[in-house]
């Protein structure tokens, strides 16, 4: 709450609002702390079995790369306006 002094339009004084807490009690902040740490652990196997399968999936990209460009024919080199000076 701020306290402003109306000829000087400057603040007189203030108090911090109350913040809620953000858990009741020890042991529900604990909990949350495990559910937490369960959370981070999954998402790292996740990004550790994305790492691992990242080689493989690569490799098939480059493969349907090289097989498309094998399948399409090479176009020939367009002369451009600059070419010609």
């Amino acid at each position: 709450m701020l306290k402003i002094d109306p000829d000087t339009k400057s603040v007189i004084a203030h108090t911090a609002a109350v913040k809620p807490k953000t858990f009741a009690d020890f042991e529900s902040a604990a909990k949350a702390m495990r559910e937490q740490e369960g959370r981070k652990e999954s998402l790292f196997r996740q990004a550790v079995d994305a790492e691992k399968n990242k080689a493989e999936v690569m490799e098939k990209k480059f493969q349907e790369a090289v097989k498309k460009a094998k399948e399409t024919p090479d176009e020939p080199h367009r002369i451009r306006d600059f070419d010609l000076d």
